[in-house]
């Protein structure tokens, strides 16, 4: 079964429509549907979205995930049996008046948010923050067993380096440089930090107990070795992503 069929099978179960209700108000036949379902009809991305916005799911969600973003990553084996499970709960008939208006809410609440949540638990959208610490834009980073590089998801941000002086080291202007909290320099690493007012990104060498040596490289080496009470030491640069001209 393909992602995008599996997707609108998923949401038009959740929205409690048949087959044909979906194929009437998308205007192709029953069994062309079910094809798509079954993932034994190729479907352009753009009739998959007319089909999906037909049944209700919007074009972008409040976390602002698109519908291919959706297709190409939620794990639909594993959500499904969530909505199942929330479709046969509201089935259930409580004892009382109160009872049933509180596991039908339930339930709606469930399925309604179980593409954030299924989203969510792959995926992270990561803001890229400039020199100034301010969020220009922001891409969408896997999240491996709650974590990402190891860090707090929440933590993690983007640096859009501002110019050259780390392009020794494999880092232009305009690249953006993911980072994770560390407020202790790291031997070796290449650090966001604040000093003497400014914010840089450098390689970071421990000398001691009490200094390290920065370095940086633009069109030549350059090194300086300061006290580690000086630097405000923000993150750990972990990986830089580039575009391609």
């Amino acid at each position: 079964m393909s992602r995008l069929g599996d997707l609108i099978r998923t949401e038009r179960i959740r929205q409690k429509m048949t087959p044909k209700q979906v194929a009437k108000k998308c205007g192709v036949s029953e069994s062309y549907l079910l094809a798509v379902e079954a993932g034994t009809r190729i479907i352009a991305d753009d009739q998959a979205r007319r089909i999906l916005k037909s049944i209700g799911l919007k074009q972008q969600t409040e976390a602002e995930f698109t519908l291919d973003d959706i297709a190409a990553t939620v794990d639909l084996a594993q959500v499904q049996p969530r909505m199942a499970a929330a479709v046969q709960a509201a089935k259930k008939p409580p004892k009382k008046e109160a009872e049933l208006a509180a596991s039908t809410e339930e339930a709606e609440s469930v399925a309604g948010s179980v593409w954030l949540d299924a989203l969510q638990s792959v995926l992270k959208r990561v803001p890229v923050m400039n020199a100034v610490m301010k969020p220009v834009s922001y891409q969408l980073v896997p999240v491996e067993n709650g974590r990402i590089e190891g860090a707090n998801p929440d933590k993690v941000f983007f640096y859009l380096a501002p110019d050259d002086s780390m392009r020794g080291f494999r880092i232009h202007r305009g690249d953006i440089v993911l980072t994770v909290p560390a407020q202790s320099p790291v031997d070796g690493a290449i650090m966001l930090m604040n000093y003497n007012e400014h914010r840089y990104l450098r390689k970071v060498k421990v000398l001691d107990d009490r200094n390290v040596l920065l370095q940086s490289y633009d069109r030549e080496y350059e090194s300086e070795t300061v006290p580690i009470n000086e630097i405000g030491f923000l993150a750990r640069c972990v990986k830089v992503t580039f575009e391609l001209i």
